[in-house]
């Protein structure tokens, strides 16, 4: 990391406001821990393995984007974003469609730091390899994620309604896969020549 390089301190700041504003707006304060569980996770881990592997600026930019979408579900619940209702009115759809742009950056943002990772971790070259195993890994994660929400419905019954999201759609589950399969291949796609303008040379590169 470049000397006096404040960017993943400005966005540690940024996902801790996001987080603590959404918790004390949220309406089910169960439902915001469910919809947040990622960055409840995720945000200690990059925290103690700061010092030893420091991620893109790039990455941690992308990563408070994702935190702003799941805690927008975390205040509202994904069945009743404003965005979504007014997509609804706009463009005519039988439901609320935010858990789709959930879902969407489920694949498209993991794909960043999966892609990034593996390249700065492992002897894995650019290439076809690469990005096959980038969408192989996030649509894993979007399964296993799936998989906590089916089990999160079977133990808890209609308590979990808001979470799940599914609006009565029976082919949620499946859709909310798909979306994260086709952001992680948009983020291939589009995004990862750019991506690479900013990742280091090695894990320790930017330690120095």
């Amino acid at each position: 990391m470049k000397p006096g390089n404040r960017v993943p301190s400005l966005c540690l700041g940024a996902a801790l406001v996001l987080l603590v504003g959404s918790l004390a707006l949220s309406r089910d304060r169960f439902t915001w821990v469910l919809e947040t569980f990622p960055v409840l996770l995720g945000l200690p881990i990059l925290v103690l393995t700061y010092r030893r592997f420091r991620f893109s600026d790039w990455m941690y930019a992308f990563l408070v984007l994702h935190t702003l979408i799941l805690c927008t579900g975390g205040v509202y619940t994904y069945a009743n974003v404003p965005l979504g209702f007014w997509m609804q009115k706009w463009f005519g759809f039988a439901r609320n469609h935010f858990d789709r742009i959930g879902h969407f950056a489920q694949g498209f943002i993991p794909a960043m730091l999966t892609r990034e990772l593996l390249l700065r971790t492992s002897p894995l070259r650019r290439g076809r390899w690469l990005n096959f195993l980038t969408l192989a890994t996030c649509l894993a994660v979007s399964a296993c994620y799936e998989l906590i929400e089916a089990a999160t419905a079977i133990g808890m019954g209609t308590t979990a309604d808001a979470f799940l999201g599914s609006q009565g759609d029976r082919w949620d589950a499946q859709y909310d896969m798909l979306f994260a399969l086709i952001g992680a291949a948009s983020y291939l796609v589009l995004l990862t020549r750019a991506h690479d303008r900013f990742i280091p040379a090695g894990p320790a590169a930017d330690a120095r």
